[in-house]
């Protein structure tokens, strides 16, 4: 795995070569910071090449699928659609029983498949699906048939060689019968992000299951022939079951999509207020992050929506919301991550020094089995006690749409007033000139002694270097218009205003 580049020339290089990245905001379509990809993409490939070798020496051939006819693509409505698919592919994976008589899960269906690829795009195809199989079932082989297995929804990220970012997000379930079954895993491969919007569409994919596994397949085939809804947009499929007719599914994406991704209510579920900012200041500073649980939709929530709390920096790091066991040795690399680990798993992953390690399972003894020590002194003081403030608008019954209006009221000031000045540093020498960021002068500007304190070690951050590159680098014409820009903008005004009446 790749180390973190500490030269500040090296990491402007490699930046330069690189697409701009966006803020975590956005969709997963705009998403692509390549630096942390490149990373994670070199432990991908090394992980895909664990499989081979820990199996047969070569890569098993694919079981072969039943292929739907060929999808003919329609004309897309634009002001409903992004133009992006909905997905890329759908695997159904299920453990079978091998010759050693344990159980190895396998792909025993996709849709569509990839016709005309060259040999090596077929050969990295097939060993990004094989891969795909561990992340659905990332325990391993430690399987039997089961009679009672709640369903369950979780997502990750994969990485390819060239940067590509794909969403993963799946459904496991328990098919309807009698007697001890194996389980089966629902994967849709995307590259966009809407956590929630797929997770309506494995509701389906579950309905259509209980009848029958070939009720799954046509709609499916709709959904894929259908273009991805533009925010606050709804897109109609046409959909046929037996003794009921022909449905119409309305699927609706949020208007806010830069938290569609997100859903705080496991996080907040899972961790008090104090917990999550002991967490969240550990966040800041880059450090290595272990969560543990048994849910695998627990895992990815939460690391899904501490990430999305450090807006408008992006974790730069390698990010594995679930770690299957043939990677768990990624536990020890030296540099900043955010891992999530099944609890059965957990004693590999925190025999390791100089890390947090987060307990989010049901009849924990203690939340944080491992720390540093010094994860409450992180924060300035007074502005944690303003975090946890604004928290306290939420309550246990909180909907997802409460708590996306409350959390980033609560975490967005912090940052707009520790770092919200930053654009009076970014000095331009000439009309067609790259600005600079004066460092120095930018910590110096701030009273509060705690504050210029915790900034001092933020702007150290890989996190905060690349966000004062992107600023550096966009247009003049540009500055003051981004989201944070404006919510600067709104809170100078707000204190202008409170310093007249007093």
């Amino acid at each position: 795995m790749n180390g973190i580049t500490s030269s500040n020339v090296k990491r402007r290089e490699k930046k330069a070569n690189s697409r701009k990245h966006r803020s975590v905001f956005l969709s997963g379509e705009d998403q692509s910071d390549m630096g942390a990809m490149k990373r994670f993409s070199t432990l991908f490939s090394s992980f895909r090449g664990k499989i081979s070798k820990d199996r047969t020496g070569k890569e098993p051939d694919l079981p072969a699928s039943t292929e739907l006819s060929s999808v003919e693509e329609k004309a897309k409505e634009q002001r409903y659609s992004s133009g992006q698919f909905f997905f890329e592919y759908l695997v159904v994976v299920r453990p079978k029983k091998t010759k050693d008589g344990i159980y190895e899960p396998q792909i025993i269906y996709q849709f569509p498949k990839k016709d005309g690829m060259v040999r090596f795009q077929k050969e990295e195809e097939e060993k990004t699906l094989k891969a795909l199989t561990l992340f659905c079932f990332p325990e391993g082989v430690n399987w039997a048939p089961l009679t009672e297995y709640p369903s369950e929804t979780f997502s990750f990220v994969l990485t390819d060689v060239d940067g590509t970012r794909k969403n993963g997000y799946c459904r496991r379930l328990l098919p309807d019968g009698k007697g001890a079954r194996l389980p089966e895993a629902y994967c849709i491969i995307s590259n966009v992000a809407c956590f929630g919007l797929f997770s309506k569409i494995f509701d389906e994919v579950e309905q259509r299951r209980k009848i029958s596994m070939a009720m799954i397949y046509p709609f499916m085939q709709s959904l894929r022939e259908s273009a991805f809804p533009a925010p606050g947009h709804t897109v109609n499929i046409k959909s046929f079951i037996p003794e009921r007719g022909t449905e119409i599914i309305s699927l609706t994406r949020p208007t806010d999509s830069w938290l569609e991704h997100v859903d705080f209510r496991t996080l907040f579920k899972c961790l008090s207020d104090d917990e999550v900012l002991k967490v969240f200041a550990a966040t800041v500073l880059e450090r290595r992050i272990v969560f543990i649980a048994d849910e695998l939709g627990t895992l990815s929530q939460v690391i899904h929506a501490v990430a999305v709390l450090l807006y408008p920096f992006i974790w730069q790091h390698t990010l594995i919301s679930i770690v299957p066991e043939i990677l768990i040795d990624v536990v020890m690399a030296p540099t900043p991550y955010l891992l999530g680990v099944q609890k059965s798993l957990a004693e590999q992953a925190t025999d390791q020094t100089e890390l947090l390690v987060v307990d989010l399972s049901e009849g924990r003894k203690e939340t944080f089995i491992k720390s540093m020590g010094d994860e409450d002194t992180i924060l300035p003081h007074k502005l944690k006690d303003e975090i946890k403030q604004a928290l306290g608008a939420k309550n246990e019954n909180s909907s997802l749409e409460e708590l996306n209006r409350v959390v980033p009221e609560a975490f967005l000031p912090f940052f707009i007033k520790t770092v919200g000045h930053f654009q009076k540093y970014i000095v331009r020498n000439g009309k067609d000139q790259q600005a600079e960021f004066q460092r120095t002068h930018f910590c110096k500007a701030l009273e509060s002694k705690s504050t210029r304190r915790f900034v001092k070690k933020f702007v150290q951050t890989q996190m905060f270097d690349l966000f004062v590159q992107e600023m550096e680098q966009r247009p003049a014409s540009q500055d003051g218009t981004g989201f944070f820009d404006k919510k600067i903008a709104e809170y100078n005004k707000k204190m202008r205003e409170k310093a007249k009446k007093h």
